[in-house]
């Protein structure tokens, strides 16, 4: 067994609110804090469940730190939400493939939880990034400081609302659709990459219109995951088995898959629509 595989019990020291509905619980692991933009832990709540989490930056960088945002949403999500400062979680991991860092001139879209691993990635890159963060409303921005804290001098960060009530109204894809009018047809720049995590409905139109585009482009996938090492096989889409061959897959893996955008697996194994 390897060490990232052995059960870690860490301590809550820090539980930041980010929106009504959005937490950040910080905590001090090694392995987690060395994980790779994309990569995800398979976390473990006290007489609850374990499920798998994105890896978020620690806020204040520090070394050794690391974080899980969390929606409240169902059973076991909510029961992390409510994790309170000094309870204890365990976690597996890190595991999964991550984001492969380019050079250039880059997009990330993100939309709510998603942006957590987009987050770290733009700790790694090196490009001109435009960073665009899709929200229901104004109440649900998460990560705009931190995000623009990250991106920097060289970068933008283009904030948008389906609701309109603060930046951009409209959709994270609107906004998408006119960077790269603006970009590649009007200014006749490259786009090297585009990267984006959220929901999936949303990730089809991004990785399709990359396509049209002719970008490149890589998303973090999400499913059921049961073990987190490829044995149980849970989280299969398509040929694919995600916890092994993800989360992060390319767009032309994603786009032959006819479930994605369409389906997804229940607890049972049973093809939903989603």
């Amino acid at each position: 067994m390897l060490d990232r595989d052995r059960m870690r019990l860490v301590r809550v020291e820090e539980v930041r609110d980010e929106s009504p509905t959005v937490r950040t619980l910080i905590f001090r692991d090694e392995q987690a804090y060395r994980a790779s933009a994309g990569q995800f832990l398979m976390v473990w709540i006290p007489r609850v469940d374990e499920v798998p989490m994105s890896v978020m930056l620690d806020p204040y960088d520090r070394e050794g730190y690391a974080a899980l945002t969390v929606r409240r949403h169902g059973y076991s999500s909510t029961a992390l939400y409510n994790m309170q400062v000094d309870g204890m979680i365990g976690v597996r991991g890190p595991y999964g493939r991550g984001f492969s860092a380019t050079d250039g001139n880059v997009i990330l879209v993100g939309g709510g939880t998603g942006l957590v691993p987009l987050l770290r990635l733009c700790r790694v890159l090196s490009a001109r990034i435009t960073f665009i963060m899709g929200s229901r409303s104004r109440d649900e921005v998460i990560f705009e400081e931190l995000a623009r804290r990250l991106v920097g001098s060289n970068g933008r960060v283009v904030v948008c609302t389906d609701d309109g009530s603060y930046g951009l109204k409209g959709y994270a894809t609107d906004a998408l659709k006119t960077v790269l009018d603006d970009t590649i047809g009007k200014k006749g720049e490259r786009v090297d990459m585009v990267y984006t995590c959220g929901p999936e409905a949303m990730m089809l139109k991004v990785l399709r219109m990359a396509h049209e585009y002719g970008v490149e482009a890589q998303a973090s996938l999400e499913r059921i995951m049961k073990c987190g090492i490829g044995l149980c096989s849970s989280c299969c889409i398509g040929r694919y088995v995600l916890c092994r061959d993800g989360p992060v897959m390319n767009a032309r893996d994603i786009l032959a898959l006819e479930e994605f955008g369409h389906y997804a697996r229940d607890k049972s194994g049973r093809l939903i629509r989603i």
